[in-house]
């Protein structure tokens, strides 16, 4: 299998569509990271799989291997802190997992609104723009960073992010209905999925507790996403995780983030190892990759 992967490289295993808070269709997802060299790549939008047909199709069509996958949302757990977690080839009708998703996804409108009110205090912006931002996606933040950009507020999605709608600015409104992230763990390994903690320490100036990490490793974690462009912002943080990822043997990917036009993240900037990605599948029982035809009796 690892061979098959080598032939199938580079990989991609986090990027997102306009079906959660990319700008691209699925299809366009797959044909941007086909441009840039990427010949296996995942779909993670944020807490849904309705991208999954449409991006393997075009997959398939490009001679490309398709991974399923998601990023979820989560709180903290006891011991650790609220991460993003990312979950591979997980089976998406699994009721408990299903359940969870869609207790996050549906509170998204109310949300986004209760943000815009709190933001039409002090900017020129309608919620009704950040609708059309999002063009029949659930409404996320980056749409509405999007508007500030083009009510020229800030330059781009970033400095919207880091300058106004950041988790510690006094617009922000937490996400309402996620679970607490070892409960989430738990939910896509019992889905037959495989969980590793997005951009761990890219978010946060400290280093991981050993403690932290076996209570993760417990609950059932398979590894981080370590080759991440906002991991490089916390070098400590992230050499402390490479240590843990030696020691316990643990699944490392590498990954753009890439969110079309509302981030710089380009496609293919970090890939994951082959060996990595056959670890992956190995461990999966809920679903499978999409491998494309003249290459699926080689795997």
């Amino acid at each position: 299998m690892e061979s098959f992967f080598r032939a199938q490289s580079p990989i991609d295993l986090h990027m997102h569509s306009n079906r959660s808070d990319g700008t691209d269709s699925p299809a366009g997802v797959v044909r941007e990271a086909h441009a840039h060299g990427v010949r296996t790549m995942a779909l993670t939008d944020h807490d849904m799989v309705d991208g999954w047909a449409e991006a393997e199709a075009e997959c398939l069509a490009l001679d490309m291997t398709f991974i399923p996958g998601a990023e979820l949302s989560t709180t903290g757990g006891p011991g650790v802190g609220g991460m993003h977690l990312l979950a591979y080839l997980f089976d998406p009708l699994e009721p408990e997992l299903a359940s969870a998703m869609l207790e996050v996804t549906g509170g998204s409108e109310s949300r986004i609104r209760q943000i815009v009110e709190r933001l039409q205090e002090d900017f020129d912006i309608d919620f009704g723009d950040v609708l059309a931002e999002a063009n029949g996606a659930p409404p996320q933040r980056p749409h509405i960073a999007g508007v500030l950009v083009k009510n020229g507020y800030v330059p781009t999605v970033d400095h919207a992010f880091s300058e106004i709608l950041s988790s510690s600015s006094r617009y922000y409104i937490p996400k309402t209905n996620r679970g607490n992230i070892l409960d989430v763990i738990r939910l896509v390994r019992g889905a037959g999925g495989v969980p590793l903690i997005a951009h761990p320490v890219g978010r946060s100036g400290g280093v991981m507790p050993l403690k932290n990490l076996e209570i993760l490793l417990d609950a059932g974690l398979a590894g981080f996403e370590l080759d991440h462009r906002e991991n490089f912002q916390n070098p400590e943080g992230l050499e402390r995780l490479h240590e843990y990822a030696r020691d316990y043997d643990l699944i490392v990917t590498g990954s753009s983030d890439y969110h079309g036009d509302n981030k710089e993240n380009r496609p293919g900037e970090h890939t994951t190892e082959p060996e990595m990605l056959a670890r992956i599948i190995e461990q999966a029982t809920g679903n499978e990759p999409r491998y494309p035809a003249h290459m699926r009796g080689t795997v």
